[in-house]
């Protein structure tokens, strides 16, 4: 049966979905098409889509790399009686949401500037600076767009069924072939989901670049930095420019729609743990 609300909901729907798309309309409306295409088709534009694209794709490798043991091991905390460690971690984990990405980008510079607590020793035996550099931009958007991924896949291993992976290791496979052949199957859809929103939020981010990175052109210049840039000279240009992003950002989510759209519901059903587990664990393994 379809899940229909009450229709006294009906009027805060609407409201709340206006709120989201007449902001996108009046973007739209306003948008100098004569000259649209001459402004994107500028060098420097496609500079910095570039290096939004290919910073935005790295942050999201190293989100994937760190962030879906941080989940795992998130998750199993979940598990332990009390609860402290976890709910210290996970407040951890959760502050870059929060946190107005300024202050993110300032406490990353204290960290990794040249004077920083780590910084000031790197710069000292490598002679290598963090800030103002591409490596920058791409650490800024790692650690806003983090806590998207671990979220999503810490919440899928949580609503995961357990009787799976106990199944995998009665017939004798090891914790790692469980984690990586059972576990990471079963949550796959999560995982894809929470690297769309990481990529999403890496590609949009604004105030922890400009902090940590600058604004140096063909280097750390992004799209949502030149957009701010440009408002401050040309208000048609950052229209324009504004639109190429919106444009780049819906393309992404709508190439990709398969993966977050599983990662949500891809938890509705649970497998059968014996059937699962055998299909999952060779022979070999048990």
């Amino acid at each position: 049966m379809s899940r229909r609300p009450p229709a006294a909901l009906t009027p805060f729907a609407i409201v709340a979905l206006a709120l989201l798309a007449l902001p996108i309309l009046a973007l739209v409306l306003r948008v100098p098409w004569a000259e649209f295409p001459e402004i994107v088709a500028q060098p420097v534009v496609g500079q910095a889509l570039w290096l939004s694209l290919s910073c935005a794709a790295a942050a999201t490798g190293v989100c994937l790399v760190i962030g879906v043991p941080l989940a795992w091991w998130l998750a199993s905390l979940a598990q332990v009686p009390g609860q402290r460690l976890y709910r210290a971690v996970r407040v951890l984990v959760l502050v870059p949401l929060v946190l107005p990405p300024v202050v993110g980008g300032l406490a990353l510079l204290l960290l990794f500037g040249r004077a920083g607590v780590l910084g000031a020793p790197i710069a000292q035996l490598t002679g290598f600076s963090l800030p103002f550099t591409s490596a920058a931009v791409v650490v800024a958007q790692t650690f806003v767009a983090l806590p998207f991924l671990v979220i999503a896949v810490e919440g899928a291993l949580l609503g995961s069924d357990r009787r799976v992976e106990e199944a995998a290791a009665t017939l004798g496979a090891t914790r790692w072939f469980t984690f990586s052949r059972v576990t990471l199957p079963m949550v796959g859809p999560a995982i894809g989901a929470g690297a769309v929103l990481a990529f999403a939020r890496a590609l949009g981010e604004f105030g922890a670049t400009i902090t940590l990175a600058g604004s140096l052109p063909g280097v750390t210049r992004t799209m949502p930095i030149s957009t701010y840039l440009a408002m401050q000279s040309d208000p048609d240009a950052a229209i324009a420019l504004a639109l190429l992003l919106l444009l780049v950002s819906i393309g992404v989510l709508l190439a990709l729609r398969g993966r977050w759209v599983s990662g949500v519901t891809g938890a509705a059903a649970a497998p059968d743990a014996g059937a699962s587990s055998r299909r999952l664990v060779p022979e070999r393994a048990r």
